[in-house]
């Protein structure tokens, strides 16, 4: 058998090393992104999900119908108007406000439900219609927050903490001043407008 040459194939006996230049720009963005994503992840699962509330709705829709149902817009038309018929029982204020909104655009909302469109899609494309849809959010739970949790909080989402529980917070300059406001107003908390 013809033996290997180590000068002629030096490929073949060297050990592969990696070289990263540290100070190049590629390098620097890269990893400069990654550590901004790693700081900036535990205020962005914060946030309150896109169209939260017509989500939800759309969901418990389909939940109550089979699969075959669910292509059939006379059908989600019908399931549409039953889940929300039955709204002043089980239902929330703000699904109630949604189930307001779709009401008489039925249709529109039945044909993307009718091929199936994942719900955040439908809400947003149904958001063209009614620009409200997807302004209507969940109350954020103070319940069982200590105040380090409130604290981390935007002053945005205190301010509408306290416009949700009918509080005016007079005087608050400083976000500490709004976090206070809300922890003393923790017995007006509640899912109601």
């Amino acid at each position: 058998s013809p033996s290997l040459n180590r000068h002629k194939h030096p490929h073949l006996y060297s050990i592969p090393t990696l070289f990263i230049d540290y100070s190049s720009k590629e390098y620097t963005m890269k990893y400069s992104f990654a550590a901004l994503l790693c700081l900036l992840a535990p205020f962005l699962s914060m946030a309150a999900p896109e169209c939260e509330v017509c989500v939800k709705v759309m969901d418990d829709i389909k939940a109550t119908m089979t699969k075959e149902q669910s292509r059939k817009k006379p059908e989600i038309e019908k399931a549409m108007g039953a889940y929300c018929a039955d709204a002043e029982s089980k239902l929330s204020a703000r699904e109630r406000k949604i189930c307001y909104y779709i009401d008489p655009i039925k249709r529109d909302v039945a044909q993307p439900f009718s091929l199936g469109m994942d719900s955040l899609k439908l809400c947003q494309r149904i958001t063209k219609s009614n620009p409200e849809i997807c302004t209507v959010k969940f109350p954020v739970k103070t319940d069982n927050m200590e105040k380090k949790d409130i604290s981390k909080l935007r002053v945005k989402q205190l301010k509408q903490i306290l416009a949700d529980r009918g509080v005016e917070c007079k005087g608050c300059l400083e976000k500490e001043d709004f976090v206070k406001r809300v922890q003393e107003t923790e017995h007006l908390s509640t899912d109601e407008f």
